[in-house]
């Protein structure tokens, strides 16, 4: 008898993605980032959003030295087979100033590179 190869769960999918985001991000590789990101990705940070990898390889670029991200995953929907919606809370830390908590929902989207980064959007409560 065949086995069915069991799905992939939706949690497994967000860490496979935000563990090479967080890795980059601490690294400060502006453009490993951005690799995470699908190319016509919505990027909204704590600025003005922007659409695609140069917007987001521009926005960690700005980024201080020191900034490391710790994440833990809060909620997972499967809004379609190729969509996975993450919601978070994300701890940055700073070399010279105090962690700043954020809220983070992210879309991911399954394309021929796999799981990419296709909205990202920060906020504060």
């Amino acid at each position: 008898m065949e086995r069915v190869a069991e799905p992939i769960e939706d949690d497994e999918i967000l860490r496979g993605v935000l563990d090479q985001w967080k890795a980059a991000v601490d690294a400060h590789r502006p453009q490993q980032v951005a690799s995470c990101f699908t190319e016509d990705a919505i990027f909204q940070g704590l600025r003005p959003y922007s659409v695609g990898r140069q917007g987001v390889a521009d926005y960690y670029a700005s980024q201080p030295l020191g900034l490391a991200a710790t994440y833990q995953i809060l909620e997972t929907r499967r809004p379609a087979e190729d969509l996975v919606l993450g919601y978070l809370s994300v701890a940055f830390s700073f070399a010279d100033r105090p962690t700043v908590d954020m809220y983070l929902s992210v879309l991911l989207k399954h394309t021929q590179d796999g799981w990419q980064i296709s909205h990202y959007q920060v906020s504060r409560l």
